[in-house]
């Protein structure tokens, strides 16, 4: 006897083994647990109620007579915490209750007042999975003294397959549910997304990477990322070696589409790790727009610039002639007025003059009216130009020449334009009655220019952003301006192949140093 009810015990776990292999659906699995406990045992009605981390119920099955019952969140949470799964839940020991009628766990429906008042058996395990748990199963019998201690156990054995069973079902529905977020977030992006192996070749693009490039899905699944535009390897690396794991290399590019011209686009690189492989997601900008706004900004901006050259000429020539036509002894108001509105002009023409070579330094233009010129007239004709502001503010200016300097072979009227704008900015931000030091000497192939002021100094998270165009340090004073001279300066002295920048002095103050090659 002993022995059949062994073999039936184990054909029941082998049949409930495989009916929990077949599928790793949540539902199915419950429900087919529930239908093989109950057919084999003759059960009135059994349960299975799945928790979270947090031991609260989040789903069930219940069968009764064989069908399955709905229910609700409310009274799935009664059981869990009254009735006699709720004993189980707490103490994660399985209990067999031989007289529901006489054991205060169990808990009384009110449909089932009318129905009976005879006793009923019922058994209650914990589901565990790795020492979580993850469920509780109750099954009922409709009979007193039904149940034996080797149901119990068998019901245990049951629970710890359908535990494991379980919490797989769990993973597999978290690991869909991630991996349908993520495809909807791929498919749906508005950015071409494409998914390359560590060689760049495409393994993986969503619907807008197709649309934009004009390409078929199959015809980029054969290509590698280097056909479709031209990278940036001192960003990427030659290996794709300097694309962090963590962070986002990005560079400008073009996109090179199948029946199209060329799309300018802002590429963002990273690497991600999938199933622990490592992959490399690029994501393509469309720019477009965004470019042709710039050039169209640009080219608005240099017309500007242009046309108010024209009448800035008219107001100069109007000077000069003024000059001869009107006395202009030494002392009178005349020749202050005239001396203020003459140095306003040009201050006004070197201005735009600036913004005018900006645009096109940005655009590519090569410089081409470079002549060859003495270091000493550059900085004398500089000093000159700025020399009324400093006397206004009782400053003092000194010279400190190397001597045998080379000349310079350069655009004359732009490199002065470069010193004019860094002593006025030592002027400017210099207080009254200080001194302005402007020194050259030569050092590796390079004529070196410094000014020194005694400012307030350049705060250390700006010194990397003060030659950009329109940026200002506003912190260290509230004088106003447009933001283009030190940008200006950066573009002048890079185009003739020097380099500029700016250090904090010991004694306080900034030193503006650029050099420019000897030739």
């Amino acid at each position: 006897m002993e022995l059949q009810e062994t073999r039936a015990s184990l054909e029941i776990l082998l049949s409930i083994s495989r009916e929990l292999a077949s599928s790793l659906d949540l539902h199915t699995v419950l429900s087919r647990v529930l239908t093989i406990s109950t057919k084999n045992m003759g059960a009135e009605r059994a349960s299975l109620v799945v928790l979270d981390e947090t031991a609260k119920p989040v789903d069930a099955t219940i069968i009764y007579d064989g069908k399955l019952m709905p229910n609700t969140v409310h009274q799935l949470q009664d059981v869990a915490t009254d009735g006699l799964a709720g004993w189980v839940i707490r103490n994660r020991k399985s209990v067999l209750v031989s007289n529901t009628s006489q054991d205060p766990r169990w808990l009384v429906r009110t449909s089932e007042t009318g129905q009976t008042s005879e006793p009923k058996s019922a058994l209650c395990v914990p589901l565990m999975a790795q020492e979580q748990l993850v469920g509780v199963l109750t099954i009922v019998h409709p009979g007193e003294n039904f149940f034996t201690p080797a149901d119990l156990a068998l019901q245990q054995a049951i629970a710890d397959l359908s535990g494991l069973a379980i919490r797989n079902a769990q993973l597999y529905e978290y690991s869909e549910a991630i991996h349908n977020r993520y495809h909807e977030l791929f498919e749906d992006n508005i950015d071409p997304i494409l998914i390359t192996d560590l060689d760049g070749h495409i393994l993986e693009v969503n619907h807008k990477a197709v649309l934009v490039s004009e390409y078929s899905e199959d015809e980029l699944l054969r290509m590698s990322i280097t056909d479709l535009h031209e990278i940036k390897r001192e960003m990427t690396g030659e290996g794709f070696d300097r694309i962090p794991l963590m962070g986002t290399v990005s560079y400008e590019s073009l996109l090179h589409c199948a029946n199209r011209p060329n799309l300018p686009i802002e590429v963002y690189v990273s690497k991600v790790t999938t199933l622990g492989n490592p992959f490399i997601q690029w994501i393509l900008r469309d720019i477009e727009v965004r470019k042709d706004l710039d050039t169209l900004r640009n080219d608005l901006t240099a017309m500007i610039y242009h046309d108010l050259r024209s009448p800035l000429a008219n107001i100069i020539s109007s000077l000069e002639i003024l000059s001869t036509l009107l006395p202009m002894e030494d002392g009178s108001a005349i020749k202050s007025v005239y001396q203020v509105a003459n140095r306003s002009t040009d201050r006004m023409q070197r201005l735009i003059n600036s913004l005018l070579d900006i645009n096109h330094i940005e655009a590519g233009q090569q410089i081409t009216e470079k002549t060859f010129v003495q270091v000493s007239d550059l900085v004398a004709e500089a000093i000159e130009a700025t020399l009324p502001n400093i006397e206004s503010k009782s400053q003092t200016v000194e010279k400190n020449l190397a001597a045998g300097l080379p000349e310079l072979h350069v655009d004359e009227d732009m490199i002065k334009r470069v010193l004019i704008n860094l002593i006025e900015n030592a002027s400017k931000y210099s207080p009254s009655r200080s001194h302005i030091q402007i020194s050259t000497d030569q050092i590796d192939g390079f004529v070196r220019f410094t000014v020194d002021d005694n400012g307030p100094g350049i705060p250390e998270g700006f010194k990397e952003h003060i030659f950009d165009k329109f940026s200002r340090v506003n912190s260290v004073s509230n004088r106003k301006g447009l933001g283009i001279g030190l940008a200006f300066c950066r573009l002048a002295v890079t185009a003739h192949g020097g380099k500029i920048w700016v250090e904090d002095l010991p004694e306080g103050g900034s030193r503006f140093v650029f050099t420019i090659p000897a030739e």
